[in-house]
């Protein structure tokens, strides 16, 4: 178990653990042609050197030996394992490294644990009453695609008046495609940006790009381990230049990782939110006026959780030991960054953190084509989780999937077209392979969730610009999904990316819609399920689904536990007394079938006869 020692550090006695880290999901930016499909990531099974353990706020320190024990050749014998005890076994040692900003305590222990020794130490420090929670320090890697450096391809003639960067009309498509774009161009007549800080949890930023630098405010660099970071030494310093994560040799990061320059991950995604525009240079950014505020938690083989705990909550404006306040909190936190396994607390922790001091915190699915559910931080509670579409509005092929998907926004996709400008997203890039100095500036084209979710993060900067009080993150999500444009195609319902397509320009004019001037709904998407629905008996949820006319249009729910009717209103909000239609039978199977709809919404409200649980609700036309 973990007892405090009279230093008010932490200390092991027990056993072993396992933890599940995640591969990169993605190839490295910066690779030449051919372009190959999109690397899906993996996972592969590690053990950990590194815990955080967070112990209840009145809980007192275990009445043991430790509790008197300074030193640090007693404390080592005490700690060591008892799954250990051959005589060719290494003692294990638990050393106390700092607090971390949510009040936990990071502990290193002494040489890399198997997986099996990794679980019972785990199992047997969280049975410590004293303990609120224990969790692996894992590693979290960039969520990037293949990328095609801008060299590679010749642009053609603008073709576009605005803006005037040069190679926006050919390559940036996901700007202002009407398909699978984000709609950013009608969106910047009412807002740009301006005022906004939005912080980019990254490998850090090229700090002198020419596209980039004026937007930059000074950042942090928050890894604390040398190896990961390539600086001197582990401490934490201001600044938050991008070092290069190349590797030289294969298993360097993890068994199975492989060779790959440095992806200049973090300066790709900077440029999405907030890349210089109307400059007559380069490219275009989604919130151009507002500021990225760069914090460096990835590097060499990723980053851990613990520097990217604490880097949500000095960002946020939260408080961390050892680093100065964070002069410029941020508005929106952008994490393209992930690995294998559901949230652990610490993240979780740090994100509840992030959003009661008001900031929106938006995440990357992933890469994998797997289950959101199974990843982090997309798995998270209280983020807005980014699937990938291609320029044709499907899922890209490599996009996680899932309930706990929100939303979707252009990640590219290389089985949309043949046309490479229309394969990737296009931003800052760097065609150097190794370090911040073996090469120069340029643009690159990347693949992958991580290319998404700054398009997110960028237009809730566009809205908090615009709108006339600062909205919550609850609010900025609402608002997203109703705005959200539908998929222009089916999105199968066992591979769900969200409500639709973020559309910048509906979320700006929702947001400056006066007070009352429509109800608050989630929306429904053609032919998508909404499961897992519960309610108590009277209790009332709204859906609303934008129509068109020319077709049957049919609400239904079904499945699952109790009672539910249903109540629809056109373009006002129904209620048991007042509506259009409603469907009252008994149980949950419900359908109201509109044979001649009108074009525009349609307000669904979801009702508890009794208490239900477990009930499907869709729309279909």
């Amino acid at each position: 178990m973990i007892k405090k020692n009279g230093n008010g550090a932490h200390a092991l006695a027990g056993i072993v653990l396992s933890a599940f880290l995640c591969a990169p999901s993605a190839v490295a930016a910066g690779k030449p042609l051919p372009i190959k499909s999109v690397t899906q990531g993996n996972i592969n099974a590690m053990a950990g050197a590194r815990l955080v353990v967070r112990y209840r706020d009145d809980a007192a320190p275990s009445a043991t030996k430790l509790g008197t024990v300074n030193n640090a050749a007693a404390r080592a014998k005490l700690v060591q394992s008892a799954a250990t005890r051959s005589a060719a076994a290494q003692p294990l040692v638990a050393s106390y490294v700092r607090k971390l900003g949510v009040k936990a305590d990071l502990v290193r222990l002494s040489r890399t644990l198997t997986p099996a020794e990794m679980s019972k130490l785990v199992a047997e420090v969280a049975a410590d009453k004293s303990v609120l929670y224990v969790t692996v320090d894992r590693k979290m890697y960039p969520i990037g695609g293949p990328a095609l450096p801008l060299a590679a391809v010749k642009p053609k003639a603008k073709t576009f008046s605005v803006p005037s960067d040069p190679y926006y009309a050919e390559y940036q498509w996901h700007l202002f495609n009407e398909v699978g774009g984000i709609n950013a161009p009608a969106a910047w007549d009412i807002a740009t940006g301006a005022g906004v800080v939005v912080a980019v949890l990254d490998t850090g930023v090229l700090t002198n790009h020419p596209d980039l630098s004026d937007n930059l405010l000074p950042g942090y660099d928050f890894i604390t381990d040398s190896f990961v970071s390539r600086r001197p030494t582990n401490d934490r310093v201001p600044g938050a230049l991008d070092q290069g994560d190349w590797t030289v040799e294969a298993n360097e990061c993890y068994e199975g990782s492989t060779v790959h320059d440095s992806s200049w991950h973090g300066s790709h995604v900077a440029g999405t939110v907030a890349e210089m525009t109307n400059n007559s240079v380069g490219m275009a950014g989604v919130a151009f006026n507002a500021k990225v505020l760069p914090v460096r938690v990835l590097g060499r083989c990723g980053g851990y959780t613990s520097d990217i705990a604490d880097a949500i909550t000095w960002a946020s404006g939260g408080t961390v030991a050892g680093v100065p306040a964070n002069a410029t909190p941020a508005k929106v936190i952008n994490m393209s960054l992930g690995g294998g396994g559901a949230c652990d607390t610490l993240t979780q922790d740090a994100i509840n953190g992030a959003v009661s001091r008001g900031v929106t915190v938006v995440v990357a699915a992933g890469n994998s084509a797997a289950n959101s559910a199974n990843f982090s931080p997309a798995s998270c509670a209280n983020v807005i989780t980014v699937g990938a579409n291609g320029i044709k509005g499907g899922r890209a092929v490599y996009s996680n999937y899932g309930a706990v998907v929100d939303i979707s926004a252009p990640g590219g996709g290389v089985i949309d077209s043949t046309v490479p400008a229309e394969q990737y997203v296009w931003q800052a890039g760097y065609d150097g392979l190794t370090t911040p100095t073996s090469g120069s500036y340029t643009y690159a084209g990347m693949a992958g969730t991580s290319m998404a979710s700054p398009h997110v993060a960028g237009v809730v900067a566009l809205v908090q610009s615009a709108a006339p009080t600062a909205l919550s993150p609850a609010q900025v999500e609402t608002l997203l999904k109703r705005t959200a444009r539908a998929f222009p195609v089916a999105i199968p319902s066992s591979t769900p990316i969200g409500v639709g397509i973020v559309n910048a320009k509906k979320a700006l004019d929702k947001a400056l819609e006066p007070p009352g001037s429509g109800p608050v709904a989630t929306p429904l998407i053609n032919k998508i399920d909404v499961t897992g629905l519960t309610g108590a008996g009277s209790s009332e949820e709204l859906y609303s689904f934008e129509a068109a006319t020319g077709s049957v249009l049919s609400f239904m729910t079904l499945g699952g536990n109790g009672d539910v009717s249903i109540y629809v209103s056109f373009e006002s909000e129904p209620t048991t007394t007042a509506y259009d239609f409603k469907s009252t039978r008994p149980g949950n199977s419900e359908t109201v079938r509109i044979t001649a709809p009108k074009a525009g919404n349609y307000y669904v409200k979801l009702v508890g006869v009794s208490s239900y649980s477990g009930v499907t609700l869709v729309a279909r036309q």
